[in-house]
């Protein structure tokens, strides 16, 4: 109609015209609207894990290679070349043996590589996707693309990671009982359906070494109350799987075994019950012994392994104290030898010393003594001579 295509006069795209043709309006503005997809969550995470958020932000596949596709279509084609699996890292790379704190171990030698290990292709290419901020049509586009289901399984967690919880069974009812399969394994081994994957979205949190973000709890319960009104028998294989766990007479898990006994459910482990009928006189005496007595054989235990343990610790207590009197010992003996060979060498150098002052004192009087004896002066002879001297003045 010629009236649905103008605008207003204030340039707004309400008509000012009467009728129905402002019925029809707002109803076009909201088609408009929904074809922008909101965001849940962190709208700057894409509520991704840090750590591989931190390793898909630092890889050189997603700064170097991704950021040359500006467009939805060439993404859509590298995630056909090149996405082979749906796990968070690539296979061998999820190792933590040998690492040390946050990010040591032996990937921190090679760049790009944090503790996480080496961030998967197809994590790369979710987290792009989620930069060029999908519309509607596009993600419709992306879950039935025709030529491969790793395009449809990245479109499929970009809505559990990005949509709000209760969209999601929404988006994911039609696609339940898709029969397509995938490998979901880095390096195969894990092939799956479709519908499964979804299912598994829906009701679990864990994917491979990473969560999804967690859907509130009565969103959670509604979604399984829908998954098992129409997969009824799915459901009940599921509750039938595991038997519950409960503690067992010595106080550890184990699985409940129970048989059926004309029709009803009992426990091995549990004693049976005895009708008011049956009781016998001194029944409820025989039934406090033996649980009394249970509880006495359980302390003797408990009892023994403490004396075991006390022993033990005695045993080791007394061994580090032998330890350290044979090593009070040794430094005894070597303080004494120390003491010794010190008092010798003080007693050599005395000897020494001694000996040296007696050779130098005799040394000292035998030159005297030849000083005196080969004197050539005569002390008489010197004196007469004095004497004549003085005369003759």
């Amino acid at each position: 109609m010629q009236v649905q295509e103008t605008e207003g006069a204030d340039g707004s795209p309400w008509n000012n015209s009467s009728g129905c043709d402002e019925e029809r309006r707002p109803t076009q503005k909201e088609g408009k609207k929904s074809n922008i997809l909101p965001l849940w969550g962190n709208e700057r995470t894409m509520n991704l894990n840090p750590l591989i958020l931190t390793n898909i932000q630092s890889s050189h596949y997603f700064k170097v290679n991704l950021y040359e596709l500006k467009t939805y279509h060439e993404v859509i084609d590298e995630i056909y070349y090149k996405v082979s699996h749906l796990e968070p890292w690539e296979k061998g790379s999820r190792k933590t043996a040998g690492q040390t704190g946050m990010c040591g171990g032996r990937f921190m030698q090679v760049r790009g590589v944090g503790a996480g290990g080496i961030v998967s292709t197809a994590y790369c290419l979710l987290y792009k996707l989620f930069t060029l901020r999908l519309t509607r049509k596009q993600l419709n586009g992306l879950i039935n693309h025709p030529d491969s289901p790793y395009i449809r399984a990245l479109g499929f967690m970009y809505i559990r990671y990005t949509q709000p919880p209760a969209d999601l069974f929404n988006w994911y009812s039609d696609y339940l009982e898709d029969e397509e399969e995938l490998d979901v394994k880095a390096g195969g081994g894990q092939v799956m359906k479709m519908g499964d994957i979804l299912k598994q979205f829906l009701t679990k949190l864990e994917w491979f070494s990473t969560l999804f973000p967690r859907i509130p709890v009565p969103i959670q319960k509604e979604l399984e109350h829908r998954l098992a009104e129409r997969f009824p028998q799915q459901s009940m294989n599921a509750r039938n799987a595991k038997p519950p766990i409960i503690l067992n007479s010595h106080g550890k898990y184990s699985n409940s075994s129970s048989r059926k006994d004309n029709g009803n459910l009992t426990s091995r482990n549990q004693p049976r019950h005895i009708p008011d009928s049956e009781a016998q006189w001194g029944e409820a005496e025989r039934t406090s012994h033996w649980r009394a007595r249970s509880d006495e054989d359980r302390k003797d235990k408990y009892r023994d392994r403490d004396r075991e343990r006390d022993r033990i610790r005695d045993r080791e207590r007394e061994r580090a104290r032998e330890r350290d009197r044979e090593r009070d010992r040794h430094c005894r003996r070597s303080n004494s030898r120390d003491r010794s060979r010190r008092q010798r060498d003080y007693r050599s150098r005395s000897r020494d010393r001694s000996h040296r002052d007696r050779s130098k004192d005799r040394y000292r009087d035998k030159d005297r003594h030849r000083d005196r004896r080969g004197s050539p002066y005569d002390y008489a002879t010197e004196l007469a001579r004095e004497r004549e001297r003085q005369r003759r003045e």
